[in-house]
């Protein structure tokens, strides 16, 4: 796990700049090479072969290729047998196996690698730069490309070393970030600098300066008849495999342990591949309503692991506009603030984290898609004017009820019935989605935004929209959430966290092998009836106690709602006061102080959208003004 950097000119003051940026990444050594075309540069945390030898930027036998790569090929060492014949090498490492691949097979190369991975090749003959990004998105890779310059990195923090780049706030993605809590588009939240996205490769040629992206890889629904008894036996061979795989470690290694099912099962299976006791880590609030230390710690003890936990308070709140800057976009899940926390705990044991990632997207383990369920199955079925008195016999209902339904879903107030007044009422799939997943909905967008693209939601979600149910109702959901919302949110979110404290992250529910397993499965081995997970369940269920395998999900709540009210209301009047807000010529200052003053009715709901419009402008501050924020 490393940082990149990289341009098509030299310039030793910018690569050294450009790589300080992203020491984080790689604490243990630094490697650079430059010519008149290129710069490279390379970040180095030792986890394979921790000797010099492993020192990148690394060169095939007659120097025509080096290459700077991020990530870990957990085949490596099988790749590397069937390259010995023809070539020597002079390390242990995967990056070197990565190099003769590409050297022997070029881009037919990607379809053999398991594993996550972000490189930048340089073919010297031929003055080529060859970049790759892995399937499922887990490493980052950023670049911008003014048709006559390309420089890239794995943080856009590095990219801004380069004073070219002039900082303005990309509108698309602002769009994208009021939906979903993260931007998930191909473009970043700085106009002009793009990702590389997920299962792509691109090419720059240097003689003609041409750029060029392609994807070699896409995660898509194609259900096809599968007999379950099969498919349980697949799953638990694919599952083992990866977990073992995924603990090829020169130095040590541990597990992020929620008390769940996913987590659960990945500490379980290391601990049949282990001849120590597996090193777990959970975290959880002082505040009972908001942990589950408890679930986590009775887990712990029956899979019998070295158990760590971190107990945190309110006061966590302090850490926010630091792990707004190492998150390069703004990302408005708040648990970012626990992981960033934990990641730095953990340090202290172990430098590879294993975690349960991906479980929820390839085997429907949200909510939203049990009521997605139930539309389809009863509430489409009922005439509108019976459904417009469900959502009054919701208003009435004791908190009691209400919370024994959901988890305090009493707080979500009006605004959150209105809510679920429109989902009740429309019978279109893609609305009913999105009214349940999206921080501000268009209409709310439209009241926000003084540039609101109507055009949006038409333009960029029709991908998945336009067919949506007719792969089968859950898995047009979990087909969506993987490729939106997983990669640019969770899985960003844990590579930037992570990373922070040179902490390495593994997410084995993403071995390419799973993903497409996942893919070729109907609804009913996904959500079968109203059992959530149902395959992953019954592949495992003799692995892990009866008591977490039948434990209903449960999301890791964040207090928001009270640091909003209080720990962050001297920041709130400063950054969404009106006097700022029509300086900066982005939002409305009008549904501001909407929010403001319903956010005691319904404080649930707009916590959610106070804690994004507040972390938006911190990273506002941070990158468009070069401004620390401190609370």
């Amino acid at each position: 796990m490393c940082g990149i950097f990289g341009f098509t000119w030299k310039e030793n003051r910018l690569l050294k700049k450009g790589l300080a940026k992203i020491r984080h990444r790689g604490p243990d050594d630094f490697g650079t090479y430059s010519n008149k075309y290129v710069s490279l540069g390379h970040r180095r945390l030792s986890i394979i072969d921790l000797t010099k030898a492993g020192k990148q930027p690394m060169f095939n036998e007659d120097k025509t290729l080096a290459i700077i790569f991020n990530g870990e090929i957990y085949n490596y060492k099988n790749l590397k047998s069937g390259l010995k014949k023809n070539h020597k090498f002079k390390s242990e490492t995967d990056t070197e196996v990565l190099l003769h691949l590409y050297e022997e097979e070029g881009v037919e190369m990607l379809k053999k690698l398991r594993g996550m991975f972000a490189f930048c090749i340089y073919d010297t003959k031929n003055k080529l730069l060859f970049f790759a990004r892995d399937r499922a998105g887990e490493k980052p890779l950023y670049y911008y490309f003014d048709k006559k310059k390309l420089i890239f990195a794995s943080e856009i923090k590095a990219l801004l070393e380069y004073d070219k780049i002039t900082k303005k706030v990309n509108i698309n993605a602002l769009h994208s970030y009021l939906t979903f809590r993260a931007n998930t588009t191909e473009e970043t939240m700085i106009k002009g600098i793009y990702k590389l996205p997920a299962g792509n490769y691109m090419t720059y040629n240097i003689k003609t300066n041409k750029l060029d992206i392609k994807s070699y890889w896409k995660f898509k629904i194609e259900t096809k008849k599968t007999n379950e008894d099969a498919a349980v036996k697949e799953l638990k061979y694919l599952l083992e495999d990866s977990v073992r795989t995924s603990m090829v470690s020169d130095v040590l290694y541990g597990a992020y342990l929620s008390g769940g099912i996913d987590s659960g099962i990945i500490v379980a299976l290391m601990s049949r591949h282990s001849s120590k006791k597996i090193k777990t880590f959970s975290v959880g609030f002082k505040e009972k309503e908001y942990s589950e230390l408890d679930e986590a710690r009775f887990l712990a003890s029956k899979l019998d692991t070295n158990h760590h936990e971190l107990i945190i308070g309110r006061e966590a709140i302090k850490n926010l506009p630091e792990i707004v800057y190492q998150s390069d976009e703004p990302m408005s899940d708040p648990t970012s603030i626990p992981i960033y926390l934990l990641s730095k705990y953990a340090k202290k044991y172990c430098t590879v984290i294993l975690t349960g990632e991906g479980a929820d997207e390839l085997f429907a383990g949200y909510p939203q898609y049990k009521f997605m369920k139930i539309h389809d199955k009863f509430i489409k079925h009922i005439p509108n004017k019976l459904r417009k008195i469900i959502p009054k016999i919701v208003e009435k209902m004791p908190n009691v009820l209400l919370n024994a339904g959901f988890r305090f879903s009493s707080a979500l107030g009006k605004k959150g019935i209105e809510r679920f007044s429109k989902f009740l009422m429309t019978n279109n799939k893609s609305e009913q989605y999105l009214q349940q997943v999206s921080i501000f909905n268009e209409a709310e967008k439209k009241e926000l935004l003084i540039d609101y693209n109507a055009d949006f939601y038409k333009s960029y979600l029709k991908k998945y929209f336009y067919d949506f149910g007719k792969k089968g109702l859950i898995n047009s959901c979990t087909e969506l959430d993987f490729n939106e919302p997983l990669v640019e949110d969770l899985l960003m979110k844990l590579d930037k966290n992570s990373m922070a404290f040179s902490i390495e992250g593994r997410i084995p529910f993403l071995d390419y092998r799973i993903i497409e397993l996942s893919a070729k499965l109907s609804d009913d081995l996904k959500l079968k009836g109203f059992k959530d997970k149902y395959i992953l369940r019954r592949a495992f269920r003799r692995l892990i106690p009866k008591k977490t395998s039948k434990r209903k999900k449960k999301h890791f709540f964040v207090p928001i709602e009270e640091w909003c009210r209080e720990d962050l209301a001297d920041l709130r009047n400063k950054l969404l006061g009106k006097e700022y807000i029509e300086k900066q010529k982005i939002f409305n200052y009008n549904y501001i102080k909407k929010i403001n003053s319903e956010f005691e009715e319904s404080p649930l709901f707009y916590s959610r959208q106070l804690w994004s419009l507040i972390v938006f402008q911190i990273w506002y501050k941070e990158y468009i003004e070069n401004e620390k924020i401190k609370i």
